[in-house]
């Protein structure tokens, strides 16, 4: 079931909404129970087969919880920390198996010749959300962070369906607690109002926008396989379009999943902060998946060490942790190579830090157009790796890649000649040539990416514009937005209008891009 969904609009949340106030009036652990099957139910609709796999996974992950809390009481650390690896080890095994197994025996085979084969595995919904999720309840157990073990709360806290298949990866201490105030399960009006608002602008983010834009994707990056040679201008469209898809798609997923648990009274940690207004590849990572970027950060960058060694330590330590975010994403050289390149743009961008810094410079200080020019080098940084995270394979990367580097050639659409008059003379004059596109006939994309570049780089976010509910725990601190939210008859309007527009659009739904992952 989807979120942008006629099943899932009309039936499913209203539904789920009504029964747990309705229940809630009577006994908190009733409406718990019935929030936890209505979340296994939406779980269920996508394959019925692997609720039972999720179901395993919770009651053996609470029991090694509990089990490991209890050796921890009882003063045995030794204990404590040989259960947490042997679950740690068994949760990145079922992960290992479904998401990675195939993609291993293919290069094995590749490698040796040989024909070995596990059968068509296919993968779990959301298996990598809730496994990560599940391993940060074990490590604070193990460290003593996580105070409540509640079967009813856990399982509700595992499965809670706007987190579910896409994230944001939840922590234990943050979440447990909610579900324990007696408020949340009385409905709270502010709290609806504004979670229906950032719901429905969610779903125009991802129905209006990145739906919208999705069209002008894929002949781009299917072209290579199909012999096609891609013009600089074809290429660099395709990949600011896709740039702007996933933004606007994974976007609208994380107000759409913030919104439906501000429903239930319950607030979501934010997961997306405007990243393409980043200024550095640092400050990228820390609004891009939030929650991923903490989870890499406390459960894998500082084991390793973090910076407390050596910095070439610190460095590899980096590479390392972007790799492997790079191959969670997906079982493929072009996430190996993706999260690769972002370890090397984080390596740099520390390494000029400290050269700047023993230059005596202030790194907290700088200039308007030094911003500018941080933010625009990082966006073209990101658009670049993007590339890498679409394509299908190594070589359509690669192909695409050199389109955009002019190493086909310049080739712009005829009918701008005429346009451009001595500047196209001017520009024939050194090399570009005006000719057909036939990947991208129309240049309706050039439209969508100038639109898109003014919103991403200059509006505020929705985080900023629903700043007096508090929709998200931990959301960066910046300026506040001249654009604020508040229950008023011109927000309701406004929020109806679109509502009304994503209806029209919903026969086109699609799934969202980080279900795949």
């Amino acid at each position: 079931m989807l979120f942008n969904s006629h099943a899932f609009i009309f039936l499913f949340l209203p539904l789920t909404l009504l029964v747990f106030f309705g229940l809630g009036r009577f006994s908190a652990k009733l409406a718990a129970g019935w929030l936890a099957v209505a979340s296994l139910f939406f779980y269920g609709w996508w394959s019925p087969a692997y609720v039972a796999l999720l179901l395993l996974s919770i009651l053996c992950n609470f029991s090694a919880g509990s089990a490991i809390a209890r050796a921890q009481a009882a003063g045995d650390s030794r204990r404590s920390f040989r259960l947490l690896t042997l679950a740690v080890i068994a949760n990145l095994a079922l992960l290992a198996y479904y998401k990675y197994a195939n993609f291993f025996l293919s290069n094995y085979n590749a490698l040796t010749g040989s024909g070995l084969s596990f059968g068509e595995i296919i993968l779990p919904l959301g298996i990598s959300f809730f496994t990560f999720t599940q391993i940060a309840f074990l490590v604070d157990a193990h460290q003593g962070k996580a105070r409540e073990y509640n079967l009813v709360h856990y399982g509700l806290f595992v499965t809670y369906f706007p987190h579910l298949i896409a994230g944001p990866i939840l922590h234990h201490g943050e979440m447990m607690p909610q579900f324990a105030q007696r408020e949340i399960y009385r409905p709270q009006h502010d709290l609806i109002a504004a979670g229906l608002t950032l719901f429905v602008l969610g779903l125009a983010k991802k129905v209006l926008i990145a739906d919208g834009v999705a069209p002008y994707v894929g002949p781009v990056f299917d072209a290579p396989g199909a012999g096609v040679t891609l013009t600089f201008l074809e290429a660099w469209c395709g990949a600011l379009a896709y740039t702007f898809q996933l933004y606007f798609d994974f976007s609208g997923y994380s107000d759409m999943a913030v919104g439906l648990s501000l429903l239930f009274g319950v607030r979501l940690p934010a997961n997306f902060h405007s990243p393409y207004k980043a200024v550095n590849m640092i400050d990228f990572w820390r609004r891009w998946h939030m929650t991923l970027s903490r989870f890499l950060r406390d459960y894998l960058y500082v084991p390793l060490g973090g910076n407390r060694k050596s910095r070439s330590r610190r460095y590899t330590n980096l590479l390392l942790t972007m790799l492997l975010g790079g191959l969670w994403h997906g079982a493929g050289w072009t996430f190996v190579l993706w999260g690769a390149l972002h370890g090397l743009y984080l390596v740099i961008n520390h390494g000029w830090r400290e050269f700047r810094r023993s230059l005596g410079h202030k790194l907290h200080q700088s200039t308007p157009w030094g911003r500018r020019a941080g933010c625009l080098l990082t966006f073209i940084a990101v658009v670049v790796g993007w590339v890498l995270f679409r394509a299908p394979d190594v070589a359509t990367a690669q192909a695409i890649l050199s389109a955009m580097a002019g190493f086909n050639g310049v080739v712009l659409p005829e009918i701008w000649l005429a346009r451009l008059g001595a500047a196209g003379t001017a520009l024939t004059a050194v090399g570009v040539e005006f000719g057909a596109t036939p990947v991208l006939p129309r240049t309706g994309v050039l439209n969508w990416i100038w639109i898109l570049l003014l919103i991403v780089w200059l509006a505020p976010n929705t985080q900023q514009i629903m700043a007096a509910a508090k929709p998200a725990l931990g959301v960066l601190n910046e300026a506040p937005s001249r654009i604020r939210w508040r229950i008023s008859l011109p927000w309701a309007l406004l929020t109806l209008a679109l509502l009304l527009a994503v209806i029209v659009n919903l026969d086109r739904h699609s799934e969202f891009l980080y279900f795949q992952f």
